[in-house]
């Protein structure tokens, strides 16, 4: 049986240049979703969020490869983020401000019926404080700039301040969503200075 990464497949979308911005047309996807509110380090929602998703998204995995012989990486964490004031993010970092919507890709074939089956099953062994706020939904974000961060993720605010006061309107592009961080490392082994995220920014064309 072929185990797909979606990193691989997809090695425009979750590998791009550390050096330069670059522009991605990015499909419909589906997502397990929750949303919240808070500062990822210190906010309980967030913790839970990450220990439901990751939960429903391995029982999924397993589900596919038992019962339709499909296998497959469970793909890496992501995260969508806003607030009403969006300097937070690059100078104020009020982080009990910042909005959030944590996910998992999951493949075409996952179907509503398996995700519901999915979370029924993980609810009845494991019953994860955010089960009932978990859901299925196809995420279309389109053109996007984005570019690899390596290190703290701390320190991306330059960056992000370097994305939306230069690049976008040098070229002639505005936001046209919200940020998202997709997260390819694992903060509990890798050394902060290593750690790899994809910061994408959906855009449209000004004018």
């Amino acid at each position: 049986m072929i185990k797909i990464d979606f990193k691989r497949e997809w090695k425009h979308l979750y590998q791009p240049s550390s050096k330069d911005f670059e522009i991605v047309d990015v499909p419909s996807m589906n997502f397990t979703m929750i949303d919240g509110q808070g500062d990822p380090n210190t906010a309980q929602e967030y913790q839970e969020a990450l220990e439901t998703l990751y939960a429903v998204a391995y029982k999924l995995k397993f589900m596919s490869k038992r019962e339709l012989g499909r296998d497959y990486v469970v793909p890496p964490l992501e995260g969508l983020w806003w607030a009403e004031d969006m300097d937070v993010f690059t100078t104020a970092e009020d982080r009990n401000a910042w909005q959030w919507t944590m996910m998992i890709m999951q493949p075409d074939w996952v179907t509503e019926e398996l995700f519901e089956q999915a979370c029924s099953q993980v609810g009845e062994t494991k019953d994860p404080a955010a089960i009932s706020k978990i859901r299925l939904e196809c995420y279309h974000e389109g053109l996007a700039v984005q570019i690899m961060h390596i290190g703290p993720y701390s320190e991306e605010g330059p960056t992000i301040h370097k994305l939306h006061h230069e690049f976008l309107p040098e070229n002639g592009y505005r936001e046209a969503g919200k940020h998202h961080e997709i997260y390819l490392s694992d903060p509990r082994n890798v050394a902060p200075e290593k750690l790899k995220t994809v910061l994408r920014q959906p855009v449209r064309k000004t004018g």
